[in-house]
């Protein structure tokens, strides 16, 4: 099997333009964790796609990836299940969507439900 050569510059063809500059969009830049306070998570449930299981999922966390983790594991240990993360979300296995809630309301971050 040939090693797939990934492109440098996608969606650029050529340029006639002399000031014309190559952007890089796949790099990633180092984005700061917004402090608790400011944060707006949404808490939810869901079971689309994970053969009827519920999964509670965290969406909104503005940091890093290493902070997203850390969060994740925090929740994990209090729930006593497992999870991950995924997308710059935090999944939790089961449905611990109100005890969550109540968890990231008391450490101060800003939290609402969603859904049903």
């Amino acid at each position: 099997m040939a090693k797939q050569k990934k492109q440098r510059f996608e969606g650029v063809v050529y340029s006639t333009a002399d000031d014309f500059e190559y952007t890089d969009t796949n790099s990633e830049e180092t984005q700061e964790t917004l402090p608790i306070n400011r944060q707006k998570l949404k808490v939810l449930l869901d079971k689309k796609a994970r053969k009827g299981k519920i999964v509670t999922i965290i969406q909104g966390f503005v940091g890093t990836d290493e902070d997203l983790n850390d969060l994740a594991k925090k929740l994990k240990q209090k729930c006593g299940v497992g999870g991950g993360t995924k997308d710059g979300e935090i999944l939790i296995q089961g449905d611990f969507k109100n005890k969550i809630f109540e968890m990231l309301s008391q450490e101060g971050y800003g939290v609402k439900l969603v859904g049903g």
